[in-house]
């Protein structure tokens, strides 16, 4: 199922960050809760069997938007949870006018920038030391089709990563 974050849902999204993500990647409790208070600011949980598996946040800004993370637990990828998760936030985000998406990824994790262009999203430039560990990230973009889609039901299931 996936459903809309609520402030009862922090710590155990700060624990599946923590998990998806090396040091140095994963948010500290300050930053997760600073990019969920950002004005703009969206996230979905996903849950299975009524436990957290992954959650997507995102933050929109006039026709501009950027995945700020997507992190789905180890045992639950591959199995549809990031992709649904990622269409849902898309049709918010697009339902809301925004046109483009940016996000940021590790330069080295080959599995998550292939899930990302499996999505229709592109590089556009590579950033220098962009994580705190002075790991490169790939800045990529997709652009989102003019018009307001209708955000799909929030009874999807599934099971993916940043």
């Amino acid at each position: 199922m996936i459903r809309p974050y609520e402030p009862a849902d922090f710590d155990t999204l700060h624990r599946v960050d923590q998990v998806c993500f090396p040091r140095g990647i994963a948010y500290s409790r300050r930053t997760l809760r600073w990019f969920l208070s950002l004005p703009g600011a969206d996230c979905l949980v996903a849950e299975q069997s009524g436990e957290i598996i992954g959650f997507i946040l995102s933050q929109a800004e006039g026709h501009e938007a950027q995945v700020i993370t997507l992190d789905v637990l180890e045992a639950h990828r591959r199995a549809g949870c990031g992709s649904i998760l990622l269409r849902k936030a898309e049709s918010r985000l697009q339902a809301a006018g925004v046109r483009s998406i940016t996000l940021e990824t590790a330069t080295t994790n080959d599995a998550a920038v292939a899930f990302w262009q499996k999505h229709g999203y592109r590089t556009v430039a590579v950033l220098k030391n962009y994580y705190a560990n002075k790991q490169d990230a790939f800045a990529m973009v997709k652009a989102l089709p003019v018009g307001r889609r209708e955000p799909p039901p929030d009874q999807e299931q599934g099971t993916e990563k940043r």
